[in-house]
């Protein structure tokens, strides 16, 4: 079982910034996908974000487009978010997520790191 660690939430004003950090436990596993998906309160989990491990190709959910930038280092395993020019709705719990083959689900999810923008 891969552990995933998320780390970098915190409280910040609108229009500020954060970086999101995702670290798995397992050097030597190589998912498909690893994604962000960020939920609030009486409400559905909701994606944000996924990266290909391979290749790089990136989608992003049409709320944060051309705010928030998904990266990552595969000889640390590690999945980031950059949040940029962030909203009071943009205040959830983010969750990294992990699928290891096309067609499957997300299997491994972390614990969540808390992001709150302030108005």
């Amino acid at each position: 079982q891969v552990q995933l660690v998320e780390s970098g939430g915190g409280l910040v004003q609108a229009g500020g910034s954060l970086r999101l950090s995702c670290a798995a436990s397992d050097l030597t596993f190589s998912p498909y996908v690893m994604a962000w998906f960020r939920q609030t309160p009486g409400k559905e989990r909701e994606f944000v974000a996924r990266i290909t491990w391979s290749g790089g190709v990136t989608i992003y959910a049409d709320s944060v487009k051309g705010r928030f930038t998904i990266s990552k280092d595969n000889a640390k395993k590690l999945v980031l978010l950059q949040m940029n020019s962030l909203k009071p709705e943009d205040t959830a719990i983010y969750y990294c997520t992990v699928k290891n083959s096309p067609g499957t689900g997300y299997v491994y999810w972390g614990q969540g790191t808390q992001v709150t923008v302030s108005s």
